[in-house]
């Protein structure tokens, strides 16, 4: 059989992790998977490449031709912490369980009192990362760009509520959704509904 027909002779090998072949399409989703639970357990600086290396099980070669600084992972981690916290379990969420826009709103803290309760709660990434890096530093940047995006969400929410000014509300609404997760870092797991009921307070100020 001639190269050109021999399937194994062109298609390309497998990449080798700790002795398990990986196709190499599974290899960057394998190191984002570990990057995901260290970074949003555990912050940037406290989490080493070697660590990530080991975590993720690929070789050291495979992991810096995915991602040539651990930075670079961090913003990949950003990223997807973006799709599946902020739009896939807060937002979307509230919209499914509100009938209305400003219960949609509301519908956030009851979101976040399930989460609180959880025993893996592990705060806001975004906030985490922008304390400790500096607003600074690109990684730092980069989270205040993600905590503008969760703001964009609630100001979208505003404007179908028909709330007045929904950019100013949506910074003072997300005052109250930063200050409960703190607030439940601290170990008070009834902060969703304290500032559900400020939140209520809120929207009747800007009602139209």
């Amino acid at each position: 059989m001639s190269l050109s027909t021999n399937p194994a002779a062109i298609s390309p090998p497998p990449v080798v992790a700790n002795g398990d072949a990986l196709p190499v399409s599974g290899v960057r989703e394998r190191i984002l998977d570990a990057a995901y639970d260290l970074f949003s357990r555990r912050g940037v600086r406290d989490v080493g490449v070697n660590e990530l290396i080991s975590r993720s099980g690929v070789a050291k070669a495979s992991f810096y031709r995915h991602f040539a600084s651990k930075d670079q992972l961090v913003l990949a981690f950003l990223e997807r912490r973006d799709q599946q916290w902020t739009v896939d379990q807060i937002v979307s969420e509230a919209r499914r369980r509100g009938e209305t826009p400003e219960e949609r709103l509301l519908s956030i803290f009851d979101v976040f009192a399930d989460w609180f309760a959880r025993d893996d709660f592990e705060a806001c990434s975004f906030v985490n990362i922008l304390l400790e890096m500096g607003p600074g530093h690109p990684l730092g940047q980069a989270s205040i760009d993600y905590l503008a995006k969760i703001r964009g969400h609630v100001e979208q929410l505003a404007e179908e509520a028909g709330l007045r000014d929904p950019e100013n509300f949506s910074r003072s609404w997300h005052i109250l959704m930063k200050g409960s997760i703190v607030s439940a870092a601290e170990g008070d797991r009834a902060a969703a509904g304290r500032a559900r009921e400020m939140a209520g307070w809120l929207i009747a100020q800007y009602r139209g």
